[in-house]
Parts: C-alpha cells; structure tokens; sequence
C-alpha cells in the first residue's frame, strides 16, 4: 500500500492536494486524528493499494510522541509518504481575510497571527518528516494541482523530475528549493538600454549572454556539478528536485542560465522543466 499523508498550515492547500489525490486513483480521508491513523490502514489495507489522508492542527494534541506512536503501530510493510504544503504568513493572513474563515485554533481566542505561529509549532514534527514540501505561496490553484500531481506520479514511476526555477533575489527565496545558486556576480543585461526591456528567453539577450565568459563559465560548472550527483538523487528514490537560481530581478540572467541547463539535460533519463517565478513580474 502506498499511504500519503497530506498536511500543512490551514488556508495553504491541503483540501486542493487531497482532491487531486483522489482524482489520481487515491482512497481519501479528510482530517483524519493522528491516532486513527494505524486503525484506519488495517481496516483498508486489503482493499485498496493507495490511501491519502489529511491531517491538520485538529487532529494533533500537544503531546509531540503521538505522531511517532501513530507512525510506529502502522504495518512493516507500509511506510507513509508525508506531503507538506504550507505558505507565506502574510499570504495566508490575506486567504484567511478574502474567505473570512475561522482559523482551527480561532476558538482558543489566539489572535490569527498568534494561531498561524502556534499551528506551526505544532505542525512542525510532520513537516520535518516530510517527503515532499511544497509551497503554495505565489502558485494559483492549477499550479498548486500540478505539483502534487507530478511529485506523486513522479514518485510512483520511479524517474526523477528536475525543475530549474529563475527567480529574483529582491522578491524573496523561494521555499521549496532543494539548491540555490546566485548569478548575481554575473554581467547584467538591465544596464544595457535595448536589453533591459526583454527577458533571457529572448534573442538578443542570449546572444548578449553567449559573449560573456564568465556566464559560459558558470553555466558550465554548475551542469558539471548536477551531471555528477543527479544519477545519486536517483539512485536514492528521490522523485522531485528543485534546483533554484536568482538573479536580482529574476528577469535576465537566472532566466537564461534555467533554460541553458533545462536544455542541457533535457535528452537525460529525467524529466526535466524550466519555470520563471518572477520573469513577467511588473518592475516597480
């Protein structure tokens, strides 16, 4: 059987992740106590080889054992896969105010600053565990479904999927990075008066960037350092990897270098993409 639990801070995207887990074949149970957890397995192992629960700060006591007690009473032969989804404070204040819903810990008359920081302190030993994090920060809804889906597929056949991701520095560091490089030091297009308007998926940016030696230099070597450690990742049942690089306004230069090594391995035995978090992001 292969058990997933889903969880993560509420307003972050759990009931999305769920539902895109039961539209992938899984058996879902929605804000499932953790010391169910055991009694729910044995009454659905014979019957089903993919179950998904929720859990979120409702389901947990303060009591940080629980969850190992839970974990340890499952069968030898099952061992869960914890998917973590969480965001932003600021992000998830403004979801909790455009719904105007009651967070969990509301009731406990927590200010919704307060609640957010204490379901994280209380969400933290299955975050630790977790197999997949993913955040929902700056992802809309399909994008959000997207991800789940292709780490648990991913996952299920076995063949790693590797994602360079451009971003800009000045916006923040994305929170599901596995690596960060930063291309800072690099020359940057946004003192060139033609250039600063385009984006490093254009022509005359590329071209800009295919005379700078010291680009070509670390292209180069950061596609040495993942030729040699990604068959590892592989090797290790790894089925997501997030590879980061920032620039200042994740318009130029991570977005060049993200396509340059996406292209590079892209005939590998790994699926490879290329996203732009900040490439079309309005410049202030």
């Amino acid at each position: 059987m292969q058990l997933i639990i889903v969880s993560g801070r509420s307003g972050s995207g759990k009931t999305i992740a769920l539902r895109v887990l039961e539209d992938l074949g899984f058996y879902c149970v929605d804000n499932l106590p953790i010391t169910l957890l055991p009694t729910l397995v044995h009454a659905v192992v014979e019957q089903y080889d993919k179950v998904a629960v929720s859990v979120d700060v409702r389901n947990l006591s303060k009591d940080s054992d629980e969850l190992t007690d839970a974990l340890d009473f499952l069968p030898n032969k099952i061992k869960p896969e914890i998917l973590y989804i969480d965001a932003h404070d600021q992000v998830l204040l403004r979801r909790f105010g455009e719904t105007r819903r009651l967070h969990p810990l509301s009731k406990n008359e927590l200010p919704l600053a307060d609640a957010l920081a204490e379901e994280h302190r209380l969400l933290e030993p299955l975050a630790e565990r977790a197999v997949w994090r993913i955040d929902s920060t700056e992802l809309s809804v399909h994008q959000l479904s997207e991800q789940v889906s292709e780490r648990v597929l991913g996952k299920a056949a076995s063949r790693l999927l590797v994602v360079f991701q451009s971003f800009g520095f000045k916006y923040g560091l994305p929170g599901d990075l596995d690596y960060a490089f930063d291309a800072r030091i690099l020359p940057n297009p946004h003192w060139v008066p033609e250039l600063k308007p385009l984006t490093g998926k254009d022509e005359a940016v590329q071209e800009f960037f295919a005379q700078q030696p010291l680009m070509t230099k670390f292209v180069n070597q950061v596609e040495l350092f993942f030729d040699t450690w990604l068959p590892h990742f592989q090797h290790s049942n790894r089925s997501y990897l997030t590879i980061g690089i920032g620039c200042t306004g994740g318009k130029h230069r991570s977005v060049y270098i993200a396509e340059q090594l996406a292209a590079r391995f892209k005939n590998q035995d790994i699926k490879v993409q290329a996203r732009h978090r900040d490439m079309l992001r309005p410049r202030s």
